[in-house]
């Protein structure tokens, strides 16, 4: 290699490793500055900051609390994963809380009435998860390309409707039965030769991390593999990037959309999952809320990165599970909220500066090198 070639090489190594080390700054120094606006909360409300950090901390480091934070961030995970698939495509799939309670409350039904034995109603539980949760989000995809609804007006609705329609279903007369002892209801529990048995990660503890983590993982390896080792996510990506640029490479944008929001919709039917066949066996009125809204913190957290948003779920979870403990020393365990809220806040500023100082740095580059290949004026020449 000619030594011109050997320095070019040299900078483009440079500016990527500057790149990602920006890239990987950003969150660190949001998470930083998050703690500090905790600090600073606590110190006006009469807490130690220092202190409540130390008993999260020793909390959470607990075989038990590594077990729930494991499990937090299984369906943490997934749900990050569903709502990266739509920002991949430049879509913001609100939506995914709405599709996963519902793809959850219908695959419980059919888990309950036991149409196939064994681990093939396991299956036939997660397919239906899946095709709901695909079905729900298909009706907002429908909606933009045919329509130019924006998908989160859509979804914001389609959030409202599958919340009423849950509720008008889960009900004595319909899919849902009485819980004996108590005033809940929910669908007929899963038999148990369906349900998928936890694994035994932590030693030493009365609990089991989900199963269905293996599932999480095998779904953040596919995503990885599906959007940037083939042709498919190189036509997702670049439609999400520019419209007109994937239109004028051929790519039929408004199959995209619908496909992106098809593929979000089957992710988010996904998330119930660990929690429907690995501990509660059946949908009731206290299934777990929300999951959807978490993944979009985590997922802008992550930067769409399977792993970053893996790092993310596991921060999310030790959190979650560490904010248990707080009561027991008159800590409101609502600073952890805060913090969460902080963390996503700063974030997006931080990426948001390295986006435009890598623009800048960009701009400055391309005007030296333009201004280092300018051809010198002859001597004379008029000006």
């Amino acid at each position: 290699m000619s030594p011109a070639g050997s320095s070019f090489t040299d900078r483009l190594l440079g500016r990527v490793r500057l790149g990602g080390l920006l890239s990987l700054a950003a969150p660190v120094l949001a998470i930083v500055f998050a703690g500090l606006i905790t600090s600073i909360v606590l110190l006006v409300t009469g807490g130690p900051p220092l202190e409540t950090l130390g008993v999260m901390v020793d909390y959470g480091v607990q075989p038990r609390t590594m077990v729930l934070t494991l499990n937090y961030a299984t369906t943490y995970y997934l749900s990050a994963l569903a709502v990266a698939v739509g920002f991949r495509m430049n879509l913001f799939n609100i939506g995914v809380d709405g599709q996963y309670r519902l793809a959850a409350l219908i695959a419980a039904a059919v888990g309950g009435a036991a149409v196939l034995p064994g681990p093939l109603n396991t299956v036939l539980v997660i397919v239906v998860a899946m095709l709901v949760g695909a079905g729900w989000a298909s009706i907002a995809g429908l909606l933009k390309v045919r329509r130019g609804v924006s998908e989160v007006i859509s979804t914001i609705m389609l959030n409202a409707i599958a919340t009423a329609l849950g509720a008008w279903l889960l009900n004595t007369d319909r899919l849902a039965v009485e819980v004996a002892g108590s005033n809940n209801i929910g669908t007929k529990p899963i038999p148990e030769a369906a349900r998928v048995p936890g694994l035994e990660i932590i030693p030493g503890t009365g609990t089991k991390v989900f199963g269905l983590i293996l599932l999480a993982v095998a779904m953040g390896v596919l995503y990885h593999v599906l959007l940037n080792r083939t042709r498919f996510g190189f036509d997702l990506r670049a439609t999400g990037r520019s419209e007109s640029a994937a239109v004028a490479s051929g790519v039929n944008v408004r199959k995209m959309v619908l496909i992106a929001m098809i593929m979000s919709g089957a992710m988010a039917g996904l998330i119930g999952m660990p929690q429907l066949l690995g501990a509660s066996y059946s949908y009731s009125l206290d299934f777990p809320t929300g999951l959807g809204f978490t993944g979009i913190a985590i997922a802008l957290l992550g930067r769409n990165h399977p792993v970053g948003i893996a790092l993310g779920a596991l921060l999310w979870g030790f959190l979650d599970a560490s904010s248990n403990i707080l009561q027991l020393h008159d800590i409101s365990p609502e600073i952890v909220a805060i913090m969460q809220g902080t963390i996503v806040l700063s974030v997006i500023v931080a990426y948001e500066l390295v986006h435009r100082y890598q623009i800048s740095a960009g701009q400055r580059r391309v005007s030296k090198e333009l201004a280092g290949k300018t051809p010198a004026q002859p001597e004379g020449a008029s000006a």
